[in-house]
């Protein structure tokens, strides 16, 4: 895979891509990132990538040109991406989803947005999609942009050590995961579940299911609407549920 990010911070972004998961996958070669620093596209002695609003008001846009600048750059060495996308409070929610679609499309620009927006042009005429990952304000674009890079990377083959733990990580199917434990076990008399020492597999099985749909019923129970559950799933739901109305008579 593919990936371009455009940021005004480039050092902000490269220190990050050293280390973890996502450091290996680089240097592995699985996910080839390329940091392009955005002021390298003005054209003024200044640097400049920002200017005041039309109509007035507080803080300043990041101008169309250098953008537009960049992405030319970027088809020219690279080829032309399958998607360009706009970090912004005013996009798309951010999901697994998203990372999966991503993933899979080999070749995405992030363009990290900065001051008080960015010309709305850039989102009419460069940008393909804008993607938000919280309802929140952050000073610039370039951590979202991370967040998406990360939750891409981790689920290319061979990112990730142990491919099983990727498919068992929450939101993969619409559940939150369910609790884990390591010795020791017992701490401040808090002793780990008998069952996960029973040594027992299909009780273990079952349980951690039971668990990732009671946590998600008890916290997230909105992903229940989306959720691919198995059928053991879905009757342990319905007995959670019957469990639930019972205790609040």
């Amino acid at each position: 895979m593919k990936v371009d990010i455009v940021t005004i911070f480039p050092r902000m972004v490269r220190a990050f891509l050293e280390e973890g998961i996502l450091g290996r996958a680089v240097s592995r070669g699985i996910v080839d990132v390329r940091v392009h620093d955005l002021r390298d596209h003005a054209r003024d002695r200044h640097r400049t990538v920002d200017d005041v609003p039309f109509g007035g008001g507080p803080g300043m846009v990041m101008k169309i040109e250098p953008l537009a600048r960049a992405l030319d750059a970027i088809r020219e060495e690279r080829g032309a991406p399958a998607a360009v996308v706009l970090t912004s409070p005013q996009g798309r929610p951010f999901s697994q989803g998203e990372a999966r679609r991503l993933a899979g499309l080999g070749h995405v620009v992030i363009l990290c947005g900065r001051y008080e927006g960015v010309d709305e042009r850039v989102r009419e005429r460069l940008a393909t999609e804008e993607l938000s990952i919280g309802d929140y304000v952050l000073s610039g674009g370039e951590l979202a942009a991370l967040v998406v890079l990360d939750a891409c990377a981790r689920l290319l083959p061979g990112a990730v050590g142990d491919e099983q733990s990727v498919e068992a990580d929450s939101f993969t199917r619409g559940l939150l995961d369910f609790p884990q434990y390591t010795r020791p076990a017992t701490f401040a008399g808090a002793s780990v579940p008998e069952v996960l020492l029973s040594g027992h597999h299909a009780a273990i099985r079952r349980w951690r299911k039971r668990e990732a749909v009671r946590r998600t019923l008890e916290r997230r129970p909105e992903l229940l609407r989306t959720a691919e559950l198995d059928e053991e799933e879905r009757e342990m739901l319905r007995e959670l549920m019957h469990e639930r109305e019972k205790g609040a008579e």
